[in-house]
């Protein structure tokens, strides 16, 4: 993830949870107008502002309803390799989302994230499920040499293929 995430964060009931996930992964918090006390920035509108940021390239991490985030960003959706995460985290800090980019860093931020709350990411990429690793996010010391072939040899290994790997890994 190049660009920093950005929390959003609509209303006085997550604004607590919001400045705590902030300060767990040193990212920005970007308010509501009316609404939040206390931002580092604030915006009028979230529908517009979380399509903005997503059009930037910046990751988000709403404190909202995931609808929300769904229905800003999806006239946008276009190539899921090259989107920014997007993660959405119910104002009681219950469940941690990742709507999108599961696999451009917003499963690893997911993960992140609830673990400093103390609570669940409700990861469903079938790799991170099933093998614990995406293919197209290696783990750090990994490099993936073939992108175009991650995902038939993802599928392969869902369903019991067997593959070699070449060189030294733990």
């Amino acid at each position: 993830m190049a660009i920093a995430p950005v929390i959003l964060c609509l209303n006085k009931a997550g604004e607590p949870l919001a400045h705590r996930i902030a300060a767990a992964i040193n990212a920005p918090v970007h308010g509501r107008e009316n609404r939040v006390a206390k931002a580092d920035a604030f915006f009028p509108n979230a529908l517009d502002y979380a399509r903005d940021l997503f059009a930037s390239g910046t990751p988000i991490i709403g404190v909202c309803a995931s609808g929300i985030l769904i229905r800003a960003v999806a006239p946008l959706l276009n190539d899921k390799t090259t989107e920014p995460p997007v993660i959405s985290v119910s104002d009681d800090g219950a469940v941690v989302v990742p709507l999108l980019g599961g696999h451009r860093g917003a499963n690893r931020l997911a993960k992140q994230i609830a673990d400093a709350l103390g609570t669940t990411a409700a990861v469903t990429t079938a790799g991170d499920v099933a093998l614990g690793v995406a293919l197209d996010e290696p783990p750090a010391g990994y490099r993936l040499v073939n992108a175009d072939g991650a995902k038939a040899v993802m599928a392969g290994l869902l369903n019991g293929d067997r593959y070699k790997l070449t060189g030294d890994a733990p």
